[in-house]
């Protein structure tokens, strides 16, 4: 664990405790963002916490990134953070330095590559109406490179996910890459581990306050004349949420820490299945014991479960990760329990 992660986690809750509130994270509905917000982080230079100090930055390492994707979820922040920090990480995983400007990526779907011109289209990239470069990964012929491009002049289709964050189509027609490095299909597969890591603890963090806000609205709502946590059928929902909760807290630790360790084999992929589930269990049981009161616009819940539920969805999904899985036990000679269980090939799965 880096030293600094409690420091600059104590910060960065305190500015989202002090700034964030429910119309903050409303004004996505009105096509606006917490500019504000993205400001102090700025001030704060929080997006530099993985950046080497030689280069200006914390000097952190990829559990801290983590760690403050895990708030920027429990508070749903509506700024670029994610996307402009793990953008300018995948780049210093191939000794590429970052920019000042706003930047998003998107490698899911990689682009054509031939004579330094990119062609292709990605969809649902995060942020892409206001940033100003991206950073993709492209092909040409039977090698692999991550690229950084002008998003200027491309042509684009700004949309929004189902929790109003926005989301472009973003398409290349003979445009300049203007940075290309070479990378092997291990890289590639590591870079996808860190895509998924990151959803996989921002939604921890939205479901970590679905979970909160079902348990207070338990205490406050009173039925027949007591509060309605004292139902037995509220009290199945609740433990059915706690454990969920429990068991993808630890699973997140896990691979923040097995990530920064260059430890992790298999992990993220569990874990992201894993999370599909929980996803599924909180956000049904929390709707269950908001009751009506929970899909309304004026109460805070639909605010995480909507993003459980885009969030889901997007970037390598869980059935991404269940091919992947399938595919890596087909080429083992072991059986599906020893390959999850093998101390020598894997760590402790979620």
């Amino acid at each position: 664990m880096s030293e600094i992660k409690e420091m600059v986690l104590e910060v960065v809750e305190k500015i989202f405790k002090d700034k964030v509130e429910k119309e903050t994270v409303d004004l996505l509905e009105e096509n606006k963002w917490a500019e504000d917000v993205w400001q102090l982080l700025l001030d704060n230079e929080l997006h530099q916490v993985v950046v080497s100090e030689e280069d200006g930055g914390a000097g952190g390492d990829i559990e801290d990134l983590l760690a403050l994707y895990e708030l920027l979820g429990k508070y749903a922040v509506p700024v670029p953070f994610i996307e402009h920090t793990l953008a300018h990480f995948l780049l210093q995983q191939v000794n590429l330095k970052g920019f000042e400007q706003l930047t998003t990526y998107s490698i899911t779907t990689p682009l054509q590559l031939k004579d330094n011109a990119l062609s292709g289209t990605l969809k649902h990239v995060g942020w892409a109406q206001y940033a100003e470069k991206i950073v993709a990964v492209a092909q040409e012929e039977e090698q692999q490179f991550i690229i950084v491009a002008d998003l200027q002049d491309a042509l684009m289709k700004n949309s929004t996910n189902l929790a109003a964050e926005p989301r472009s189509e973003v398409v290349f027609e003979n445009m300049k890459a203007l940075q290309k490095v070479p990378i092997s299909a291990k890289q590639y597969d590591q870079f996808k581990k860190l895509v998924t890591a990151a959803s996989v603890s921002k939604m921890s963090g939205a479901l970590t306050t679905a979970f909160q806000l079902s348990v207070q609205f338990s205490k406050e709502r009173e039925q027949f004349g007591r509060p309605i946590h004292r139902f037995q059928l509220v009290q199945q929902h609740l433990a059915n949420m706690a454990g969920e909760q429990t068991l993808m807290t630890v699973a997140v630790n896990n691979i923040q820490t097995l990530l920064a360790a260059g430890r992790e084999e298999s992990e993220v992929a569990y874990a992201r299945l894993r999370m599909d589930d929980a996803s599924r269990v909180v956000a049904t049981s929390a709707h269950q014991v908001h009751a009506a009161i929970g899909v309304t616009h004026e109460h805070r819940l639909h605010q995480y479960t909507r993003r459980l539920w885009a969030w889901r969805d997007e970037e390598f999904t869980a059935r991404y990760w269940k091919k992947q899985l399938a595919q890596q036990l087909l080429e083992t000679k072991k059986d599906l329990w020893e390959s999850i269980t093998d101390e020598e090939e894997t760590h402790v799965h979620a």
